[in-house]
């Protein structure tokens, strides 16, 4: 979960995992704050999202003729690493997390449509948010969370397609590990005013493996770990970065589309 904000968040979750609960109890926490619809941040006694099938994988979904491509299986170029080059590992097609950091695209976006594959290391390893854990940020701070969730028991705000720390799923969409599942994002940027104040609310649409699990949903800020999440004003544009929490999450098959979405009027001029 990182940039600048997001070093120190990847820090607490990679030691966060042995600190509030025994491994009986159920993944997460009980004693971090509460989000404004009344559960705490990564609550271990929020419901988990039912279970539903997904359809079979298939091939890599072709990008529309207006999409800008940022991996089509050959180039890490559409990306840069930290300090410098992109160096994921590359693949049969795909791109690897190898433990050299997140990436973040060297193009930044606003408003827009994200299309993403990715796939959960097999065989398994770890559990909870030890398994197969990555996530897709949009401005390198609003997290959609990738993470194996077939079969793998997590705090429900943390689990695959969860806003991270916010909002659950509507469903546990999840393919096996080892296959293919995509994301459809519809992102619409969050819009300050003068004073730096929030007018509107990041807002998310979020299509797992054909099945809508967010729907226009507000974002409550930037993506925190055990804190509830606030804005901090930024510009209309940023990059989309993907995450390297420690796992082989396999990528392939990105693309994006930017939307010309309408943007508040300025007020009128004092008189």
């Amino acid at each position: 979960m990182p940039t600048p904000v997001l070093p120190i968040v990847a820090a607490l979750l990679t030691a966060a995992t042995a600190v509030s609960y025994l491994p009986q109890d159920p993944p997460g926490y009980r004693d971090t704050p509460r989000l404004p619809d009344g559960w705490r941040v990564h609550d271990a006694d929020r419901p988990r999202p039912p279970v539903v099938t997904p359809p079979p994988a298939g091939e890599p979904v072709p990008a529309p003729s207006d999409a800008i491509v940022l991996f089509d299986g050959k180039s890490l170029a559409a990306f840069r690493g930290n300090g410098g080059a992109a160096k994921w590992l590359l693949q049969d097609g795909a791109m690897i997390v190898n433990g050299t950091g997140d990436i973040e695209t060297v193009a930044e976006f606003g408003d827009c449509q994200l299309h993403v594959e990715w796939s959960a290391p097999s065989p398994t390893k770890g559990d909870s948010q030890g398994r197969g854990n990555s996530g897709v940020f949009f401005f390198g701070r609003y997290e959609i969370q990738v993470l194996d969730s077939f079969e793998n028991p997590t705090y429900a705000d943390g689990q695959a397609a969860a806003l991270y720390g916010q909002k659950p799923p509507l469903l546990n969409a999840s393919r096996k590990p080892g296959e293919w599942q995509t994301y459809d994002i519809y992102f619409r940027a969050p819009r300050f005013g003068a004073d730096g104040a929030v007018q509107q609310p990041a807002r998310v649409t979020v299509v797992h493996n054909g099945i809508v699990v967010q729907l226009d949903e507000a974002l409550l800020g930037a993506t925190a770990h055990r804190a509830v999440a606030k804005y901090d004003r930024h510009g209309d544009k940023g990059p989309i970065r993907l995450q390297d929490h420690g796992d082989p999450v396999r990528f392939r098959n990105l693309w994006v589309r930017p939307l010309q979405l309408e943007r508040p009027a300025a007020p009128p001029a004092a008189k």
